[in-house]
């Protein structure tokens, strides 16, 4: 029977990995996959505390600051965000009196999150001047409705005469007043978005330290 020689192949030994080395590296993986989880997690469990808040569901603020409590370094950090995220995105234009009340939730909301004196001074003044948005969009539409009132006129004398009988139109059922009504309140609108948009950049800003 003949033998022959085994190859031996001059490998580097600094290119070789012990089992040790890779299960070592692995762990690490499983490790950090853990840690992005985790802070996943609790930025979640921010986002749901803070609907619950602006629900009516918490305890006061104490829901907010107690739960952040609880938490430390990168996982409070993690269910600040989730916190601040949802809160910040209800800073928006109210569309009925009733939303300011939910504007109001949410500005405490922010103020426990944010921390400090600087933030609600800032937002009692945006909630003063999304009031006043209110009353002008109001004043708005009454003045929309009156300039449009002898078109809606003619319109609904056009359908009498057509069907016989006295037809009432509800002007917001009126293609042609919905567009000259948008087109007249989004002028409005306008004048205030930037406002919006300038509250939210504090708020973020404060949130990060920035300012």
């Amino acid at each position: 029977m003949r033998f022959f020689p085994v190859p031996v192949y001059d490998v580097p030994m600094g290119r070789i990995k012990s089992a040790l080395e890779i299960a070592m590296e692995k762990t690490e993986g499983v490790k950090g996959d853990k840690t992005s989880i985790g802070l996943f997690e609790a930025k979640q469990r921010g986002k749901l505390l803070a609907n619950q808040y602006l629900a009516g569901k918490g305890d006061t603020e104490l829901s907010i600051s107690g739960e952040l409590k609880k938490a430390a370094g990168e996982e409070q950090a993690a269910l600040k965000q989730g916190c601040f995220d949802v809160f910040v995105s209800q800073i928006t234009l109210p569309g009925i009196p009733e939303d300011l009340k939910r504007l109001e939730t949410a500005g405490k909301g922010l103020a426990e999150v944010i921390g400090g004196k600087r933030f609600p001074p800032l937002y009692q003044q945006f909630l003063a001047a999304v009031s006043q948005y209110l009353n002008e969009a109001a004043q708005y539409e009454e003045a929309i409705k009156r300039q449009y009132a002898p078109k809606l006129r003619q319109k609904e004398e056009e359908f009498a005469r057509r069907f016989g009988r006295q037809v009432k139109i509800d002007p917001f059922q009126d293609p042609e007043f919905v567009a000259f009504y948008n087109q007249n309140i989004n002028a409005l609108k306008a004048n205030y978005e930037a406002l919006i948009g300038e509250v939210q950049e504090q708020a973020r800003a404060m949130f990060n330290g920035e300012v």
